[in-house]
């Protein structure tokens, strides 16, 4: 079963425990007589406390499909949820000056009611997704590192719905592979080794064409599986390929306009806090209000980008952040977590400089230095950096080590691949939950 399909249950199961949810508010609280009544007159007034527990639901990845319902992590954030939701719909009542309606004891009930629908639907769709009849059977070619890394990522996400049916670990294995296509139900094939036989393995697959099966290479199988591009699999020929420029010329002057009205939004709304947060960082350390560094930006262009400053002026040797990093004050701290501190780098997108979304600027002694050890590295500048990206809200923090960059180098090159208006604005929602949650750093 697709994943998207998976995902459109869980939404419009959540869309029905809603309903479902308002209706017993009104059972339980008014005459059954009467209930017809009740329902039209509150159901056009909640459809936006919906539409409120429905986005945070969504940008606080409640429909990821890996997560478990008793963890801690899918627990603290349905109560995050649940709390915000409580609070933005009170909120709207407040506000919304042309209902008479101001139902407090009607939204806790209702409120109450819809978490223990969404938590006994999270765990019935999870004992149902993640059982053998909605898997989807695979069968994976090649007995390498790659096929390793493979089964280790399906082994990480169980919500991917896909179970190895049948494998192949030599060139004569591929003579079986139509029979157990036909046997094992199997509907995807990936292919992680050829064998050094290219003619051989093509004549086995072709041979498979009238079962209608779904065929991935090891990248693209890996790319739909993560969300990441391999870089140490792709050559040349990929970014021909896959980085169609010519063809994002109607995206890139909408996403431009985008940045700009967002940035000068973002400017004016912020621009009154500005004070308030520049006193209280020289009340709490010495030093300049911002920071400004260097970095590069679309085709190598130097720029200085500007932040709130977080960390100490004093015996600062100007090294990359690190965790626990003694550097960082303390009001720092809360800026970094809450992602406020990048909010002057809006002055950078209205500059031309920066877009909302990117891949995150890095500072040009860095880059040149993972330029020569991690292959297609400076492909990342293709596009302007971003004040978010992919990467930031993959719940991964990346440093500038080899290793962590060219994990984000991954990310980085599927944004450049998949860039969109839908993925910047799923980006955009996310960054906002990021926020909320304080999840940054």
């Amino acid at each position: 079963m697709p994943n998207l399909l998976k995902k459109t249950i869980l939404f419009l199961g959540d869309l029905s425990g809603l309903h479902l949810a308002l209706f017993l508010t009104l059972a339980i609280r008014y005459p059954l007589a009467s209930l017809d009544h009740y329902w039209r007159s509150h159901w056009p007034i909640f459809g936006p406390v919906f539409f409120i527990w429905l986005l945070l639901i969504y940008i606080n990845s409640l429909y990821n499909l890996n997560w478990r319902v008793r963890s801690r992590e899918f627990l603290n954030a349905t109560g995050s949820v649940a709390l915000l939701s409580v609070i933005l719909s009170a909120l709207y009542f407040y506000l919304y000056a042309e209902t008479d309606l101001a139902p407090k004891t009607n939204l806790i009930i209702f409120s109450l009611l819809f978490l223990v629908f969404f938590l006994i639907w999270r765990r019935l769709c999870q004992a149902a997704l993640h059982s053998l009849l909605l898997k989807e059977n695979l069968a994976l070619i090649g007995d390498n590192a790659r096929t390793q890394k493979l089964l280790a990522e399906l082994a990480a996400q169980p919500g991917a719905g896909y179970q190895i049916a049948w494998t192949s670990t030599r060139a004569e294995d591929l003579a079986a592979l139509p029979d157990a296509i036909k046997n094992k139900n199997i509907h995807t094939v990936v292919v992680g080794d050829d064998f050094g036989d290219s003619r051989k393995i093509s004549a086995a697959l072709f041979a498979c064409l009238a079962d209608k099966i779904n065929f991935f290479n090891y990248p693209d199988f890996y790319e739909l599986l993560t969300g990441k591009i391999p870089v140490e699999e792709i050559g040349p020929d990929w970014f021909l390929t896959n980085l169609q420029e010519g063809r994002k010329n109607y995206f890139n002057f909408l996403k431009q306009a985008i940045d700009y009205a967002a940035a000068l939004l973002i400017l004016i709304i912020s621009l009154p806090g500005w004070p308030l947060i520049a006193g209280l960082i020289k009340l709490t350390s010495r030093g300049p209000v911002f920071f400004r560094q260097e970095r590069l930006g679309r085709q190598g262009k130097r720029f200085l980008v500007t932040k709130f400053r977080t960390m100490r002026v004093e015996n600062n040797d100007g090294l990359p952040t690190a965790p626990a990093d003694e550097r960082v004050t303390g009001f720092g701290a809360f800026l970094r977590s809450t992602r406020l501190d990048e909010i002057p780098q809006v002055l950078n997108i209205l500059a031309g400089e920066m877009s909302l979304i990117g891949p995150r600027p890095e500072r040009p002694e860095i880059a040149e230095e993972l330029a020569r050890a991690i292959p297609f590295y400076l492909t990342r500048l293709l596009i302007k950096p971003g004040l978010t990206g992919w990467d930031q809200i993959s719940g991964k923090y990346h440093s500038t080590t080899i290793v962590d960059s060219l994990e984000k180098l991954q990310y980085d090159l599927y944004y450049l691949k998949r860039r969109s208006i839908y993925l910047d604005i799923s980006i955009t929602l996310k960054t906002i939950a990021t926020m909320l949650s304080r999840g940054g750093r």
